[in-house]
């Protein structure tokens, strides 16, 4: 089982000509609202990618809770331990342009409440695999974390967004998932020089012991695990909105390991779903399903 401690969110995304600067408005024709989260959109992601799924998180008891959750609801990922609390369901304010680049600002309403209680009503184990964001409150995180080591799980965290991670909860990761600018907040944060993403996924298999993990957009992915690098360069698509790749890629790299793949593997599904998930608009509603994130990896790497 994949469990997802994160956060729960509901998207109103415009489309622009160009992003905005500091001080400027930006008119766009319309608006959708789609759920979203990146906790959410990453369980949504591992339960297309064919794996089973519990959600832990918060939603407000307003109109917007129900809309967040309801592809989650659809595809079969578990809720019985989202709660319902006294504040506005989490909201994402997002903007794209004409080349697909994004624009996010999060409110975190709902999702700052969110509490790891839950776990211990769960029978953990070893198969078991938690994930988690930052988009609920860090000390949250770290008891979710603790909770599932001494099941004997797996611990995965998607720096996501960029912040020093506490250090209690560094020592409790298994693997941890970057991409560019994260991999140089968590550099900083931990004193080292390395501005390379690769060079920093190394150095934390070589001196944390946790395997590294960077994405590189269009340039792919790389990970590094007990010394061994791997490289993979992504599958070519045409790019549409690449909000929720990264969600994408980290729910179905989860998703390959808790079915048995080695990291190779899982890097090669992580990379077909967020590839896939560049290809259509939105957050929830681009997460791509098990078939064709099979099929794409059968054009692309096999």
């Amino acid at each position: 089982m994949i469990l997802v401690f994160g956060s729960i969110n509901i998207d109103l995304v415009t489309t622009v000509e160009r992003l905005p600067g500091a001080g400027e408005t930006v008119l766009g024709p319309d608006y959708a609202v789609h759920p979203g989260g990146k906790g959410a959109n990453q369980a949504l992601a591992a339960r297309r990618a064919g794996a089973a799924v519990t959600m832990v998180g918060a939603t407000g008891r307003d109109g917007f809770g129900e809309t967040a959750l309801s592809l989650l609801a659809a595809d079969g990922v578990d809720l019985a331990y989202v709660a319902q609390v006294d504040a506005p369901t989490g909201a994402a304010f997002i903007a794209i342009d004409s080349e697909g680049a994004n624009q996010i600002i999060v409110a975190a309403g709902a999702n700052a409440q969110a509490s790891p209680d839950a776990l211990r009503q769960m029978t953990l184990g070893s198969e078991d695999i938690l994930l988690l964001q930052r988009e609920v409150p860090e000390d949250g995180c770290l008891e979710a974390a603790r909770l599932m080591k001494h099941a004997g799980g797996r611990v995965i965290l998607n720096l996501a967004p960029a912040g020093a991670p506490a250090p209690a909860l560094l020592d409790l990761v298994d693997i941890l998932i970057v991409n560019e600018h994260e991999a140089l907040v968590l550099a900083q944060s931990l004193g080292w020089p390395e501005r390379d993403p690769d060079a920093i996924a190394q150095r934390l298999d070589a001196e944390r012991g946790i395997i590294g993990i960077a994405t590189l957009g269009a340039a792919g992915v790389v990970g590094w695990q007990s010394g061994v690098r791997r490289r993979l360069e992504a599958p070519r698509v045409t790019v549409v909105d690449t909000v929720a790749a990264g969600d994408s890629f980290t729910g179905a790299f989860a998703a390959a390991l808790a079915a048995g793949y080695g990291l190779s593997g899982a890097l090669q599904r992580g990379l077909a779903a967020g590839s896939l998930a560049c290809t259509r608009a939105g957050a929830q509603p681009s997460i791509p399903r098990a078939e064709e994130i099979a099929t794409l990896v059968g054009q692309s790497f096999l």
